[in-house]
C-alpha cells in the first residue's frame, strides 16, 4: 500500500495543512483549520500510471471536490513539453492552471496571474512559495496544495523528454 500522510505543513498564511495521499487507493484528502477540505478520486478499475501520484491523468476517472462542490479537474496527457503536464481546474470564469516551470517545481495561476510555485516529489509532501504581490485566499491556497500533490510538480525540459520518448519508442 502506498499510504502517504505528512506531518502538517505550516503555511505562512493559513497554519496546518494535512495531506493524504493514497496511491493504492487512488484518494487524496488535503484539509486545515484555515482552508476549505479537498477530495480527489480516481475511479475503481482505472488502469494505475505509477509515475502520477494520484494514479492517472485521464480526466474521466477523476473527480475533485472543495467543501461540498464539484470542481472541474482536467489533466493535460503530459508527453513532450513542460506544458504539455499542465493541470486545470475550476470553472471557465475561474479557471487556474497548474504547470511545470522547472525540474522541480511548478507554477499555479490563475489567468495570466501568477498564484505561486509549489514543489511535490510525489510522495504527497508539498512546500509552497505564495506570490507576494497578491491576496492569497483560502480557496486557492487548497487547489495549490492538491493539485501538487495529486499530480506532482516539475517536469524534464523539452530536448530530455524528447530523448527520453524516443529512447522509449526504441524498445
Amino acid at each position: 500500500m502506498h499510504l502517504h500522510e505528512h506531518v502538517p505543513t505550516d503555511d505562512p498564511f493559513f497554519g496546518g495543512v494535512t495531506i493524504r495521499l493514497d496511491h493504492t487507493a487512488g484518494e487524496l484528502l488535503v484539509e486545515g483549520d484555515g482552508i476549505p477540505s479537498v477530495v480527489v478520486r480516481r475511479a475503481a478499475g482505472t488502469p494505475l500510471e505509477s509515475k502520477v501520484p494520484i494514479g492517472t491523468r485521464d480526466p474521466d476517472r477523476l473527480t475533485m471536490t472543495i467543501g461540498d462542490s464539484a470542481v472541474p479537474l482536467l489533466p493535460a496527457k503530459g508527453f513532450l513539453t513542460r506544458h504539455s503536464y499542465r493541470v486545470d481546474a475550476g470553472e471557465e470564469d475561474a479557471r487556474y492552471r497548474l504547470v511545470p516551470v522547472s525540474l522541480g517545481s511548478s507554477r499555479l495561476s490563475l489567468g495570466d496571474t501568477p498564484v505561486g510555485d509549489l514543489t511535490s516529489s510525489g510522495d504527497g509532501k508539498v512546500s509552497a512559495d505564495w506570490a507576494e504581490d497578491r491576496r492569497l485566499t483560502p480557496y486557492e491556497a487548497a487547489l495549490g496544495y492538491t493539485l501538487a500533490a495529486a499530480f506532482g510538480t516539475g517536469a524534464e525540459p523539452m530536448w530530455q523528454l524528447a530523448l527520453d520518448a524516443g529512447l522509449e519508442a526504441l524498445n
